[in-house]
């Protein structure tokens, strides 16, 4: 069956199964692979994307729920080449250790950021529960702070 879905501004169609997770879609047919596959149940949030602003786990995701959305993966975060001020922010903090969740991780962050502009730890704590293997948690939670308290200077 044919979908069309807009991924990172731009329409694509894709013929595949309706019930064809999202995050296979994007990766296999659509070829972004900053999109991870973790665990499939979406408990760990490596295939976390923006669907509509909001942070969503792609590997449970079927595709047919996905069309008519505004879809933005990690490949899409970046306006003409420009970090965002969070992916500056993981640089800065030398977040990654291995980098697998990372992607995931900074989607979560990032819709967690447009919605909640200084978060609390608290708010903090449930809107991110993307699993880091590397326990990079304390550098996670740094870049946070410095991108909150970069956007208040500015």
């Amino acid at each position: 069956m044919e979908f069309s879905l807009k991924v990172n501004g731009e329409t694509r169609v894709v013929d595949v199964e309706p019930d064809t997770p999202l995050l296979w879609v994007l990766r296999d047919e659509l070829g972004f692979k900053g999109v991870k596959f973790g665990c499939g149940v979406a408990a760990c949030g490596a295939c976390t994307v923006h669907m509509d602003g909001t942070a969503t786990r792609t590997c449970v995701y079927p595709v047919e729920a996905a069309a008519g959305s505004d879809i933005t993966t990690i490949e899409g975060l970046a306006v003409d080449g420009v970090l965002t001020d969070v992916q500056q922010a993981w640089i800065e903090e030398q977040v990654p250790q291995c980098g697998y969740c990372q992607s995931g991780m900074i989607m979560a962050v990032s819709a967690l950021l447009a919605e909640t502009p200084n978060p609390t730890d608290e708010d903090i704590n449930a809107a991110i529960t993307n699993v880091c293997r590397c326990g990079s948690y304390p550098r996670i939670k740094k870049a946070i702070q410095t991108v909150i308290s970069e956007r208040g200077a500015a």
